[in-house]
């Protein structure tokens, strides 16, 4: 016991200095927040908290696991962002969404996080200067693209600024835990598509009732023990809710890519994607000389999906991710090329590319 009593000290005498050490970078943090005030830079500098988790985690020689602490600094980060200015974000709400998780993860949880009901309303919160930045959720990769975002860029001028990838648990929820108790089960239709084989074989007969999103879900389910939802352990901490299984999606490999919107794109940092969207002239051939072009730059496309222009019938509007930033020469040139061949394009940012 001497010798564990010991050690606890040691620990204890660490733990002192860790935080003289925190509270010494944090004053420091609020010296560097007035100096960019004065000269009337932007208080959040996403290039250089990229390059502090790179750094150290790249140093670290052990045995502390880097995925903690890279955890550890993000949180770091964001709180020394809020000593210097208070960050707002704008999410797909309501409380406990999956969008809201993924906010929380990129920007930890010492920013402001404005819940909005609609991914019109994220942005408009950002275009009315409600919020810095807005999370959306853009495509899964069981379900597919979004469109309600998508069709949001047409008339936006808003920038993407991150993206963001989450791995996606569901999980069935109810008041009482007890599977017995469940007479129906409530759930966003994306949730549900992504769990439909396991509800089919495990509640066979049991309805399922569409719900705005997985957390509004809970909520309905918070005042109804005969009712279950599919969704995130976040929710079940948010909402009082037992776990009647976890993990009940079909895929485990489920992940949802969100994108960060603001009015500017940040600068490069050597790992980036370009996102655009066009209109192709209606002539045979037309989209194979959009792809050559890109080819011909040897351009990497990561994602291409059309959607109707809603000006035209018959007239479709393509988004197209690939590789790269605007200021790469390949990337430039391509979009010259290509813009030889479109009735219209727009660059919707670029962004850094998701870990």
């Amino acid at each position: 016991m001497s010798d564990l009593n010991e050690l606890r000290k040691k620990i204890d005498a660490f733990d002192l200095r860790i935080l003289e050490l925190l509270n010494k970078r944090a004053a420091i943090a609020i010296e560097i927040g007035k100096a960019k005030q004065d000269k009337n830079l932007s208080i959040h500098s996403p290039e250089r908290e990229k390059e502090i988790l790179r750094r150290l985690t790249e140093i670290n020689p052990g045995p502390f696991p880097n995925n903690v602490l890279k955890l550890i600094y993000e949180e770091i980060l964001s709180a020394s962002l809020s000593l210097q200015q208070p960050l707002k974000v704008a999410y797909l709400g309501p409380s406990a969404t999956f969008t809201h998780l993924a906010s929380s993860r990129k920007f930890g949880s010492s920013a402001e996080y404005i819940s909005e009901s609609t991914i019109k309303g994220v942005f408009e919160a950002v275009t009315r200067d409600k919020a810095q930045y807005g999370v959306v959720p853009i495509e899964n990769s069981t379900e597919g693209v979004v469109n309600s975002t998508l069709d949001m860029f047409i008339d936006s001028d808003l920038k993407i600024a991150f993206e963001i990838m989450l791995e996606i648990r569901h999980n069935l929820l109810s008041k009482t835990g007890n599977r017995d108790d469940v007479r129906k089960i409530y759930s966003h239709p994306q949730a549900r598509a992504q769990c439909r084989e396991w509800l089919e074989k495990n509640f066979p007969g049991i309805p399922v009732i569409e719900e705005m999103s997985t957390a509004a879900a809970a909520k309905r389910v918070s005042k109804d023990p005969n009712a279950a939802a599919v969704a995130s352990e976040l929710a079940a901490s948010v909402y009082n809710l037992q776990f009647i299984e976890k993990g009940i999606e079909d895929y485990k490999n489920n992940f949802t890519r969100f994108l960060v919107i603001a009015k500017e794109s940040p600068p490069k940092t050597g790992k980036d994607k370009t996102s655009v969207m066009l209109t192709i002239k209606d002539k045979p051939g037309a989209l194979f000389l959009i792809l050559r072009a890109f080819a011909k730059h040897k351009l990497n496309l990561t994602k291409i999906e059309s959607r109707p222009s809603r000006r035209k019938a018959w007239e479709y509007i393509f988004f197209v991710d690939m590789e790269g930033h605007i200021e790469d020469k390949g990337v430039k040139k391509a979009i010259n090329d290509v813009k030889k061949e479109c009735l219209y394009l727009k660059v919707l940012g670029s962004y850094p590319s998701a870990e």
